[in-house]
């Protein structure tokens, strides 16, 4: 089972609390390093100091670390047009020396456009709009050295594009794409993802998206990707520190317990068909969490 740290910064985090547990990651051994694109807070917290971009913090932490592979779970198509989020994402993976990975989603959360001025289309659209630019993107950049790109789509249109910079990895950066829908997200994965990633969901609703992922893949006669997860962990040494890790952000999450215990949870989600989770960290100031998972529950998932 690989393993990413997966942290949500609009829930109150500046540039330099990431940095310092990204480093930590990096320290102990994490394969990955990603991280929420939202620009508002969820639920109760405050927030403070406020949002930060994610592929701006990419890019920092591209050049601040220099093993750890960096990604977003999930980029939304509604923040950023595709020809410049290519851009983007190829240059921070150049600065990386290729440890980028995208992940890419339609947009859900309706209060952060509302918040900052940013059209939120209704969910057909934004799945037209989201099918638009993982064919724009993965276009751009596995267009040859020297020729052109154009696509004429009902929300994109791009011509003669020189499609460059290109990524530092070829052919280009893996692509993530993750979700539960039941048509156009399984639809959209066979096409275009190598890896689908299933958030904050049951085990048996798990192993059910990536039946169905499956089946897409084999109708359209499309290599499967690789399955992965997305859950929130809170892990003690102890029972009494795995308690106060759940209280400090707000109750037991899916993931919860001992290292025993955790390592038992995550391993039926690679029952299911994972072979990659990705743990949310929710106290960033906690680093002993990370020692804890690394030094505990890692090696028996090995």
């Amino acid at each position: 089972m690989r393993v990413a740290v997966f942290i949500e910064p609009q829930q109150g985090a500046s540039y330099a609390d990431q940095l310092r547990l990204a480093l930590h990651a990096e320290q102990l051994g994490f394969e990955a390093f990603f991280r929420s694109d939202h620009f508002l807070r969820m639920g109760k917290r405050s927030g403070m100091p406020g949002p930060t971009d994610s592929w701006a913090t990419l890019a920092a932490l591209a050049v601040q670390t220099s093993r750890i592979r960096l990604g977003t779970l999930l980029t939304s198509a509604t923040f950023r047009m595709p020809g410049l989020l290519a851009i983007t994402v190829a240059q921070v993976d150049q600065m990386s020396g290729g440890r980028v990975e995208l992940g890419l989603g339609a947009g859900w959360y309706d209060a952060e456009h509302t918040a900052y001025g940013v059209p939120f289309p209704p969910v057909r659209e934004r799945f037209d709009r989201l099918e638009e630019q993982l064919a724009i993107i993965t276009g751009l950049w596995t267009t040859p050295p020297g020729e052109l790109f154009s696509f004429h789509g009902k929300h994109y249109q791009l011509a003669d594009s020189p499609a460059l910079p290109k990524p530092a990895q070829s052919p280009r950066p893996p692509i993530i794409v993750g979700g539960a829908g039941p048509k156009r997200t399984p639809e959209l994965a066979a096409r275009f993802a190598d890896e689908f990633n299933v958030p904050f969901r049951s085990v048996a609703d798990t192993r059910e998206v990536y039946q169905r992922v499956t089946q897409a893949c084999q109708e359209l006669s499309r290599p499967q990707p690789v399955y992965s997860v997305a859950q929130t962990v809170a892990c003690g040494r102890t029972d009494g520190d795995a308690k106060r890790r759940a209280e400090a952000i707000g109750g037991p999450p899916p993931l919860y317990g001992t290292p025993d215990q955790v390592a038992e949870q995550i391993a039926q989600f690679a029952q299911a068909g994972a072979s990659r989770v990705f743990l949310q960290i929710l106290d960033l100031s906690d680093l002993d969490h990370l020692d804890v998972l690394m030094g505990e529950v890692l090696p028996q998932l090995a």
